[in-house]
């Protein structure tokens, strides 16, 4: 696990969690018609799927996490997300990942949801994993 800690911390945080130039790690989000709630927008709790997506893809992609062999599981732990400006289907998006802190068994990443044309987020928080045996 200790390789896959050192790739997560090349991405370091930042105070300007609105801002895509401060996510180093992005992935594109592929909004779906039922991520619409009856208001007609992305419905608030989709975001934390975002949010468990990218971190999740960065660990398996980037971090070589085998899901279903390792060794270690992560769990999420916490979670927060901050709503700026509404989306709906179809938009297209763009998930950014950072990492905040790197502790010992855990990581807090910084994650932001952008649109396609926007360099601002619409959505930003953090998402914590803890990593166990």
């Amino acid at each position: 696990m200790g390789d896959l800690f050192k790739r997560c911390n090349e991405f370091t945080a930042s105070d300007d969690a609105k801002a895509m130039g401060f996510y180093p790690y992005f992935l594109p989000i592929t909004t779906r018609w039922m991520d619409n709630d009856v208001y007609g927008h992305v419905n608030n709790v989709t975001y934390y799927s975002y949010f468990d997506t990218v971190a999740n893809h960065f660990l398996i992609t980037e971090g070589g996490l085998d899901i279903h062999h390792a060794p270690v599981i992560a769990l999420v732990v916490e979670s927060q997300c901050t709503y700026r400006a509404p989306v709906a289907y179809p938009d297209r998006l763009r998930a950014g990942l950072r990492v905040d802190k790197l502790g010992n068994r855990s990581v807090t990443y910084g994650v932001a949801i952008f649109t396609d044309t926007d360099t601002e987020a619409v959505a930003h928080g953090q998402f914590v994993h803890v990593f166990v045996d």
